[in-house]
C-alpha cells in the first residue's frame, strides 16, 4: 500500500478521548496491559496527508479574520459526490454547513415536527440519535432490525408500516449505513423503505456520514437517488470527519434539494447563532476531497475490510456464543454476547468488565438498545486488532 495503517502511534497526551477517557467510571485497566481504544467511533490512523498539507498551507498566512466559503468547498463536495456515489445534477445552492451531523439531524426535525411528535428510527439505535432526539422533546418509535436466515440485518418492513399507521408518524431518522450495525442497504431496501415514507407522508432525515467507508465491495446508494420523491422529502447529512478521522476540526454539511426545506433548515441552523464554519475545517475538507484522499480512502476501506474479515472468522472460531454479522460499512462490530452470556451464566456487565480490565476498551451496546451488545471499533492497525482478539480469548470468552 502506498499509505501506511500499520503504525502504532502514541496518542496519549494529543487531546484524544480515545485513549485517554474509559467509558465505565467504574472499571480501570490492569496493571500489566496497554489500552486498547476500541469503543468511539474515532480512528487511529493518521489521516491522508493531503489533509495536514492544505491546512498547513493555509496556516502560513497569518490573518485568520471573517470568511465565505471558498466556491471550491461547494466544488470539492460536488465532485466528491459525483465520484464517490455516482451523484448527478449536485449544485451549491443545495449544499449548506453544519457544525455536525447530529446538529443537522435536530435542525431538520426542528421543521418536519411539532415538540412531541413521534420520529421512527430503526434499532439498534445509535446512541447519538437517542441523545439529541431526546433533548430536542421527540418521542422515538423503535423499529427493530431483524437478522434473516443467513444472519444479515434486514429492515422490518411491516413493522415499520404497523407503525407509521398506526401511531400517525411523519418522520423518521434513516442511517445508510447503518450504525451500529454495519448494513450497506441495497436499492430494493431503500426504495421499499422509501415507498412506505410516500405513503404515509413521513418525511426522512437520512445520516450518511459512513457513506465512504463501505467494505468488501459492497456499494453505498444515496437515499436520495432513489427516486424524484425520496430526493424531494430527504434531507440528507454527511462530513468527511469519520473517512478522514476530523472530528476535532468540526464541519458538516446537508444536501437538501427541496428548496421548501432547504430554506427552513437553513433558517433553523442558524438560530443558535453557533453554527459557523472554521476556515480550517474548510481546509480540511479541500485536502480531504482531492485525488490523493480519494486514493488514501480507498486503501482504507481495504485496511478495515481486511480487519473485519479477520475479526469475524476470529470470534466464530473462537468464542462460541458470541454472534456478530459481518459489517457491510463502517468500521464497528456489534457483538451479540447473550448466548454466550447464557451459556456460561455471566452478566453483560461481567463481560465487558473482563475486557477492560485487560485493557481491550470497547463500548456498552444497552445504549444502542441491544440487552447483550458490545460495540466494537476495528479502526486500528491490524497488529493491535490481533492483540485485542488474543486478550478476548484468553481471558474474557473462555
Amino acid at each position: 500500500m502506498k499509505y501506511n495503517f500499520t503504525d502504532v502511534i502514541e496518542r496519549s497526551g494529543k487531546d484524544s478521548i480515545a485513549v485517554e477517557v474509559i467509558p465505565y467510571d467504574d472499571i480501570q485497566v490492569k496493571e500489566g496491559f496497554s489500552r486498547l481504544p476500541m469503543w468511539v467511533a474515532d480512528m487511529n490512523f493518521a489521516t491522508a496527508p493531503s489533509i495536514p498539507q492544505k491546512i498547513s498551507e493555509r496556516l502560513a498566512h497569518p490573518l485568520y479574520g471573517y470568511f465565505n466559503p471558498r466556491q471550491e468547498y461547494y466544488d470539492a463536495i460536488i465532485r466528491w459526490q459525483q465520484r464517490r456515489h455516482g451523484v448527478e445534477g449536485l449544485t451549491a445552492e443545495c449544499i449548506g454547513y453544519e457544525n455536525g451531523v447530529l446538529g443537522g439531524v435536530t435542525s431538520a426535525l426542528n421543521v418536519f415536527c411539532s415538540k412531541g411528535d413521534k420520529v421512527l428510527l430503526h434499532s439498534p439505535t445509535y446512541v447519538g440519535f437517542t441523545g439529541c432526539l431526546g433533548n430536542n422533546g421527540y418521542d422515538i418509535v423503535h423499529s427493530p432490525l431483524r437478522k434473516d436466515e443467513n444472519g444479515v440485518w434486514r429492515m422490518d418492513f411491516e413493522d415499520m408500516e404497523k407503525k407509521l399507521k398506526e401511531q400517525s408518524i411523519h418522520a423518521a431518522v434513516f442511517c445508510s449505513p447503518h450504525n451500529p450495525c454495519g448494513r450497506v442497504w441495497e436499492r430494493w431496501e431503500i426504495e421499499r423503505a422509501m415507498a412506505l415514507f410516500k405513503k404515509y407522508d413521513v418525511m426522512v432525515v437520512s445520516d450518511e456520514i459512513w457513506s465512504d467507508i463501505i467494505l468488501n465491495d459492497n456499494k453505498h446508494i444515496p437515499t436520495q437517488t432513489i427516486s424524484e420523491d425520496a430526493k424531494m422529502r430527504t434531507a440528507a447529512l454527511y462530513a468527511p470527519s469519520k473517512t478522514f478521522n476530523l472530528a476535532g476540526l468540526v464541519g458538516s454539511y446537508h444536501i437538501i434539494y427541496n428548496p421548501w426545506i432547504r430554506d427552513r433548515v437553513l433558517k433553523e441552523s442558524s438560530l443558535s447563532h453557533y453554527n459557523s464554519m472554521n476556515v480550517m475545517s474548510m481546509y480540511a475538507l479541500l485536502g480531504a476531497y482531492c485525488d490523493e484522499g480519494a486514493e488514501w480512502t480507498e486503501e482504507l476501506c481495504q485496511t478495515i475490510s481486511d480487519n473485519v474479515n479477520y475479526a469475524c472468522e476470529y470470534i466464530s472460531s473462537h468464542f462460541p456464543g458470541v454472534s456478530v454479522a459481518k459489517p457491510q460499512g463502517t468500521y464497528m462490530l456489534f457483538l451479540d454476547c447473550g448466548e454466550w452470556c447464557d451459556r456460561h451464566g455471566k452478566t453483560i456487565d461481567e463481560v465487558q468488565r473482563a475486557g477492560v480490565e485487560v485493557g481491550v476498551i470497547w463500548q456498552d451496546g444497552r445504549p444502542f438498545h441491544h440487552p447483550y451488545g458490545i460495540r466494537l471499533n476495528l479502526a486500528l492497525p491490524m497488529s493491535l486488532l490481533k492483540e485485542a482478539m488474543e486478550r478476548l480469548q484468553k481471558y474474557v470468552f473462555v
